[in-house]
């Protein structure tokens, strides 16, 4: 399998370096529009090359996201008219229903898969599965610590009380989560999203709540931050390459 990945970042060497060493992967091709991330990068990597997303489309076979919503917006579509299968990580790019009813067309079409990691949170599979049903009630209360958001906080303070959509909207930088939560489950306007920060705390935590015909629902996880970029945590990051994995593994866990 070749491999295309855009953006250099914290993640995006995460899963570089991880599919450096897969086997199955015999290729890897990076881009990032700051040439200096993608030139370091390469230094580092046996199998990779630096190419504009439009010289290596054709030649891969997944092509990963790890930018931002806005390489989504631009990107994405292109790369699935190609009939190329898509990670994507900056997931609150789906927020727009019609950009993403778009995106499941044309992938329908062209018979390639568009692969949503579950991000710096555990649960996600429990409310999938709850939704075949009916799920009445999904709640994310996300924890940082003060520093991690771009404003400072003298004391534990709720920076943001809603629903999913709007939290997107708000955070579109550290709360991918919710948008992922929001798919898997009862959508963006009914999800509800608190954002605390906390001075104290040292680690990013989640927790999910979640009630419906399956029962009850409590998963929490305290993330340590990746030590590449304080405000992403490195469950982010193993999400992705455990998602990469699952693509070139036969056996497939989880629902």
């Amino acid at each position: 399998m070749k491999l295309g990945i855009i953006g250099c970042g914290a993640i995006g060497t995460d899963v570089a370096k991880a599919a450096d060493e897969m086997e199955d992967i015999e290729k890897i091709y990076l881009f990032d529009i700051k040439k200096e991330a993608s030139k370091k990068l390469c230094k580092y990597l046996n199998k990779a090359e630096i190419k504009t997303i439009k010289d290596f489309l054709d030649a891969v076979d997944v092509v990963f996201e790890a930018a931002s919503q806005t390489a989504v917006e631009e990107y994405a579509e292109q790369i699935i008219k190609a009939g190329k299968d898509l990670v994507i990580m900056s997931v609150g790019s789906l927020l727009d229903e019609k950009f993403r009813k778009r995106l499941e067309k044309i992938a329908k079409e062209k018979r390639c898969k568009i692969y949503l990691p579950s991000g710096a949170v555990c649960g996600i599979d429990g409310v999938l599965s709850g939704s075949i049903d009916t799920i009445d009630e999904v709640t994310l209360v996300t924890t940082k610590p003060a520093g991690s958001l771009d404003k400072r906080f003298d004391r534990r303070t709720i920076v943001f009380e809603g629903n999913a959509r709007d939290a997107v909207k708000k955070f579109p930088m550290n709360i991918n989560v919710a948008a992922s939560l929001a798919l898997a489950g009862i959508g963006f306007d009914k999800t509800k999203v608190e954002i605390v920060a906390d001075p104290v705390a040292t680690r990013i935590n989640h927790k999910i709540l979640a009630h419906g015909k399956f029962g009850r629902l409590r998963a929490e996880v305290e993330n340590m931050p990746n030590i590449k970029n304080p405000k992403s945590s490195y469950m982010a990051s193993l999400s992705a390459i455990a998602t990469l994995k699952r693509i070139v593994n036969p056996i497939q866990i989880g629902a």
